[in-house]
């Protein structure tokens, strides 16, 4: 098992005090696109089958990380998991059991926003967890995706980690901007207050299920447009894919209209406000 970080390390990762012009971080993401292109294509051709998860930080950036790296790809293809709290139904069944039924079949990347490490993050610092069930969550974990990786799934896990500073300017713009106050729950503003809860839960989960088998990458959110770019670039590195030859593409002129007449029909248009 390769050495942890704590706390006060994982806040100290040195990054880039010059934050990357939109520039550049147009053209680096547009690149890193067509390479989630060929990526995709190698998935379906190859029937790979391919699980990423995103844990981290309240207000870390979770959502806009994964809405980068799926923008420019098929939602048939990359299909990103966001689950509700779970019914009277799903909590009296085998606790993992909901989030399985989402794994990948071949030809398919699954995104889970938040995941079945819920039980060692939130459900254990607010209490809706018992010790015993934490404890038995950890005793099987590792296992289960070590179960995962036998059957041919990739699994790449991310934690997206941010600074108490950073927190609070973003729960304040979540109070204050009207496009992001319906971001803002009373969940949020807990975990706000339990920030040390949050890191000693943070702490013992990588301690217990970050190992050589299945890590978790830590993606520091220093600069936020550098972050989904890094995000991206290391996912790439992590699929061996290859791209696929293609023939010579030309666009082929419209048949003549023949006997087909524009209809003079009323057209209900949207007004012009802009």
């Amino acid at each position: 098992m390769s050495k942890k970080k704590n706390s006060s390390e994982i806040a100290a990762v040195p990054h880039s005090e010059t934050p990357i012009s939109k520039k550049e971080a147009k053209q680096a993401l547009y690149e890193l696109q067509v390479e989630l292109v060929k990526l995709q294509e190698w998935v379906t051709q190859t029937g790979a089958k391919v699980c990423v998860v995103f844990e981290g930080r309240d207000t870390a950036g979770k959502g806009g990380t994964i809405k980068r790296l799926t923008a420019r790809v098929s939602p048939r293809v990359f299909r990103v998991v966001a689950l509700p709290s779970p019914t009277e139904r799903q909590k009296s069944q085998m606790y993992i059991q909901r989030y399985i039924e989402h794994f990948p079949a071949a030809g398919e990347v699954v995104i889970f926003d938040r995941s079945w490490y819920n039980r060692a993050g939130v459900e254990r610092v607010m209490g809706f967890a018992s010790d015993e069930e934490v404890e038995k969550f950890f005793a099987h974990v590792v296992d289960v995706e070590r179960s995962m990786i036998d059957s041919g799934i990739i699994l790449i896990k991310y934690w997206l980690e941010t600074s108490m500073e950073k927190q609070q300017k973003s729960l304040e713009a979540r109070i204050n901007d009207g496009r992001k106050t319906w971001k803002l729950s009373p969940m949020d503003l807990e975990a706000r207050r339990r920030w040390y809860d949050y890191s000693r839960a943070r702490d013992d989960m990588f301690r217990r299920t970050d190992t050589d088998d299945t890590p978790w990458h830590v993606i520091p959110v220093t600069d936020r447009s550098r972050k989904g770019l890094d995000c991206i670039a290391h996912f790439l590195t992590m699929i061996p894919y290859t791209e696929f030859e293609h023939p010579t593409v030309v666009l082929p002129e419209p048949n003549p209209p023949g006997d087909y007449v524009e209809p003079d029909y009323p057209y209900r248009f949207v007004p012009e406000r802009f």
